[in-house]
């Protein structure tokens, strides 16, 4: 039984690294202390409780999930710390270690914290409480707003793909999902308090039925339905799961827009195969090609990772040349860092630090040509834009529904509209197209 008078007249703040699911799951804690009647502390009130949602999809993000840790602390000396997410999950003691934590709650915990929080003193000896990863079984659902209009909609959690460089498997749990009825609800939610955008977000999205033996393109047909929505986004789906039935859906639907982001990884059989990706260059390629024939206009964002075990200088190059020659938009460069436990550890090749570096810089200034390309080839074009509330230097921005980044006068009644207009020129300052009205 809770003791629901711990948490009278209570204030949290809350602390989100890393993947857009890990900022629908801190929503969803948030809401559930909210019912409780714990309300966000406000800007320089110091916190009674701090939730921190850990990433740990590299060295990097352990370090920065470290640093967060230390500095909520710092900012809120008195208050009950939980710490939870992937790194909590992964590496429990090493969280438990650093001075002010009170609670670690690992994946499996992470969306039932109120049952955890039995008082809110500060303890002398750290309560740790994860499942063993294998043993996570549970899906709960949830849903974000950013303060940029659209909403984030937890569709699945967790995967069985065991790709030789990744932690997520053993951070997340096996692959899982909500049922499409739950699911059109939560949409439903999102229009009566006003959304008008929702990305469909998880670790492995195509994946999707495993709970309820439904289907991914089940899903997206379900939602298309649900009237208020303007539009889906697709969050990142395996190039193997995208399947062209769902591409032609997406090309006639009434919601879903014409974005698409598929981690490629690498541009080389061989370094795929190293990987154990389930898919090659030539799948790849026919992906992007069947989306550009159906849909021209399509923004295509593609996943790289630079400075693999294994990477040679040939078989980089052959990496440059496959994405040189692919039809996409954006790519969104990772350098690759050595995760403990994974097979990537048995490959003998090691990429120099300066070499990943320079690897990392020639693929981006790839991403930067493809996405300039891009953005003048929308130019003249009527689009729909939907602008954000963020005001910088009395400019307003927002997202076309192929996602080319425009910029107009600040306009507080446009917020939240979805508004037709011209694609003008690209402006440096502002990294985005003018719009037209």
């Amino acid at each position: 039984m809770i003791d629901q008078t711990i948490f009278h007249n209570k204030t949290a703040v809350y602390y989100t690294l890393g993947c857009k699911l890990n900022y629908a799951e801190t929503s969803a804690i948030g809401r559930q202390l909210l019912d409780y009647g714990v309300t966000r502390a406000r800007k320089g009130q110091k916190a009674d409780i701090c939730v921190i949602n850990t990433c740990s999809v590299t060295e990097l993000a352990d370090k920065k999930g470290r640093q967060a840790i230390r500095k909520v602390i710092h900012e809120n000396p008195s208050a009950f710390v939980v710490v939870t997410g992937c790194y909590a999950q992964l590496k429990p003691e090493e969280v438990a270690s650093i001075d002010g934590v009170d609670l670690v709650l690992g994946a499996e915990q992470k969306l039932d914290v109120v049952k955890y929080l039995h008082d809110l003193s500060k303890k002398d000896k750290v309560e740790v409480i994860t499942s063993k990863t294998n043993r996570i079984r549970s899906f709960v659902p949830s849903v974000s707003a950013d303060d940029r209009t659209r909403y984030f909609l937890k569709v699945q959690d967790g995967c069985d793909y065991f790709c030789s460089f990744c932690t997520i498997p053993f951070a997340r749990g096996r692959s899982r999902n909500g049922s499409i009825a739950a699911l059109m609800k939560q949409a439903e939610q999102v229009v009566s308090e006003g959304g008008r955008e929702i990305v469909l977000t998880g670790v492995n999205i195509g994946d999707f039925g495993h709970t309820t033996k439904e289907t991914f393109i089940d899903l997206i047909k379900a939602l298309d339905n649900v009237d208020g929505v303007e539009r889906y986004r697709i969050s990142s789906i395996e190039p193997n799961l995208l399947t062209d039935e769902i591409i032609d859906f997406v090309a006639s639907s009434k919601r879903f827009v014409p974005h698409f982001h598929m981690p490629l990884q690498a541009g080389s059989d061989a370094v795929l195969k190293l990987m154990k990706r389930r898919y090659d260059t030539a799948l790849f390629r026919h992906k992007i090609e069947k989306i550009k024939r159906v849909m021209p206009h399509a923004f295509i964002g593609v996943d790289v990772i630079v400075g693999v075990r294994g990477e040679t200088d040939k078989y980089f190059a052959e990496s440059m040349k496959f994405i040189e020659s692919l039809d996409c938009s954006q790519l969104h460069v990772f350098t690759y860092s050595e995760r403990p436990g994974t097979q990537a550890l048995q490959i003998d090749h090691i990429v120099d630090p300066k070499v990943k570096h320079a690897r990392s810089k020639a693929l981006l200034d790839i991403s930067d040509a493809k996405l300039r390309r891009f953005y003048e080839s929308q130019k003249g074009s009527r689009k729909k834009v939907l602008f954000e509330h963020t005001r910088r230097s009395n400019k307003m921005h927002g997202f076309t529904e192929n996602y080319v980044k425009l910029y107009a006068v600040y306009d507080s009644t446009l917020i939240n509209r979805v508004t037709e207009v011209v694609v003008g020129e690209y402006d440096e300052e502002q990294m985005a197209m003018k719009a037209i009205f």
